[in-house]
C-alpha cells in the first residue's frame, strides 16, 4: 500500500504532502462566488504568480506574502475549502477516495495530468491578476 492509502492527512510529512499536489494549477485559477447561489465559477485567469506554461508557482516560498489571500493548503484548510474542484488529491483524500488514476502518485508521470485534461495549461489566457 502507498502512504496516501495508509496515512490521513494530518500523518503526513511535508513531501508527502506536497506530492499530493498533481500540478493541475486550479488552485491558482481566480473564482467567482454566486451571491446567489453560493457556487463556486472558475474564470481563465490566473494569480500573477502562476507560470502558465509550466504551471507552476513562481514564487511559491513567498506566495502568503506576495499574495495576501493565497489560500496555504493544510488538512484543516482542505476539510474547509468549498472551492477546491471534486479531482483535487486533497479533497479526495480527505472524503475517503481514492486518487484518480491520471495523478502522477499512481501514473508515475505527471503527463497524465494534462492527457486527462485536468490541468488548466492552455485554458488560462495569459492575462492575469494580482490580489489588488
Amino acid at each position: 500500500m502507498n502512504y496516501w492509502e495508509t496515512k490521513s492527512l494530518e500523518e503526513m510529512s511535508v513531501s508527502e504532502w506536497e506530492s499530493l499536489c498533481d500540478g493541475c494549477g486550479k488552485c491558482c485559477a481566480v473564482k467567482i462566488r454566486s451571491a446567489e447561489t453560493e457556487e463556486v465559477f472558475y474564470t481563465d485567469l490566473a494569480c500573477h504568480l502562476l507560470d502558465t506554461t509550466e504551471i507552476r508557482c513562481t514564487d511559491y516560498g513567498h506566495r502568503s506574502q506576495r499574495v495576501p489571500n493565497c489560500v496555504i493548503l493544510s488538512p484543516q484548510s482542505v476539510r474547509e475549502c468549498d472551492w477546491l474542484p471534486d479531482p483535487c488529491a486533497y479533497a479526495k483524500l480527505a472524503r475517503g477516495e481514492p486518487l484518480e488514476w491520471w495523478h502522477p502518485l499512481v501514473s508515475g508521470s505527471a503527463d497524465t495530468v494534462q492527457g486527462a485534461g485536468i490541468s488548466v495549461r492552455g485554458k488560462i489566457s495569459g492575462a492575469s491578476i494580482s490580489d489588488g
